[in-house]
């Protein structure tokens, strides 16, 4: 005999207002970002007749990414920014790793003053003139490198993965020392296949970072051709007029209005995180709840 719960008119009412609640949310976060893609397609003349703000266009026009990307900065530009956020995040996932490992041995002499160095540096800052300093010092001044190397670990990103490989079966890694595994070895063949959760969380984490970097590029990089995509949005977005900055013939531009041009090239710095996010969300839930299991 079978038994339905039958819920209350109270329930229901409850679970209208808070589906209703995050509806309204969800659109909110919603519209900002359909409307920067309806700007980016909507043509020059509607965008006129309709004061400069359209919401369903009749029209759609490609226009505005073909200008921007037969133009000289944007392509480099993103060139810069895939190298960045591929290297620098294939760098911050070893160099993590490398640290994390080793960390996450309780036997390991002197473990517990490089953890308290390492929460230390969470709390207090050198500061921005001493980090300036420093990559001048280093010769890393508009260089690439320089968005890269000076932050290779993120302590609360470390911690996490120090607190992932803790999570994972001792036995597994006593039968690969058994077996005649040395660290390294256990490392490569053991763990590292069973942390493919935390790798993708970190490393959207890092791509995330690398790729939305735009404060470094500023500070190092005084070549334009060094900057990356997002400092080059920023500029387009403080100057009336982008022909200078997307370096093409300004009766190309005479056809589009600069909004238009500055929305396009908003959703081609943002599409590639949209992207790929989908494909590691599954990792990234997962590795998030069993990274935070234990402090």
């Amino acid at each position: 005999m079978s038994f339905v719960k039958h819920r209350s008119t109270s329930d229901r009412i409850v679970d209208f207002i808070l589906y209703a609640i995050m509806t309204v949310f969800c659109l909110a976060t919603l519209f900002p970002l359909y409307y920067v893609l309806v700007m980016s397609l909507t043509p020059y003349a509607e965008v006129m007749r309709n004061g400069g703000f359209v919401i369903f266009p009749t029209k759609l026009t490609l226009e505005a990414y073909r200008t921007i990307f037969d133009s000289a900065r944007i392509p480099q530009a993103i060139k810069i920014t895939i190298f960045i956020t591929v290297v620098g995040t294939f760098l911050n996932l070893l160099v993590t790793t490398l640290l994390a490992y080793p960390l996450s041995k309780k036997f390991l002499p002197g473990r517990g003053i490089v953890l308290m160095g390492i929460v230390f540096t969470m709390l207090f800052s050198g500061g921005l003139i001493p980090l300036y300093l420093t990559v001048k010092a280093t010769g890393l001044l508009n260089s690439l490198w320089a968005l890269i190397i000076p932050g290779l670990v993120s302590s609360f990103n470390m911690l996490i993965m120090k607190t992932y490989f803790e999570n994972l079966p001792q036995e597994v890694e006593e039968a690969a020392r058994v077996d005649g595994c040395g660290e390294v070895q256990t490392l490569w063949r053991i763990v590292l296949p069973l942390s493919l959760p935390i790798m993708a969380t970190l490393g959207l984490f890092y791509g995330v970072t690398h790729w939305n970097a735009y404060f470094g590029g500023i500070m190092y990089l005084t070549d334009p051709k060094l900057q990356p995509i997002q400092v080059v949005l920023r500029s387009m977005i403080q100057t009336p007029s982008v022909s200078s900055e997307l370096q093409v013939n300004t009766t190309v531009l005479d056809a589009l209005p600069p909004e238009t041009i500055k929305m396009a090239t908003v959703v081609v710095a943002t599409l590639p995180i949209i992207a790929v996010y989908p494909f590691l969300q599954r990792y990234f839930i997962r590795g998030m709840l069993i990274g935070a299991i234990k402090g």
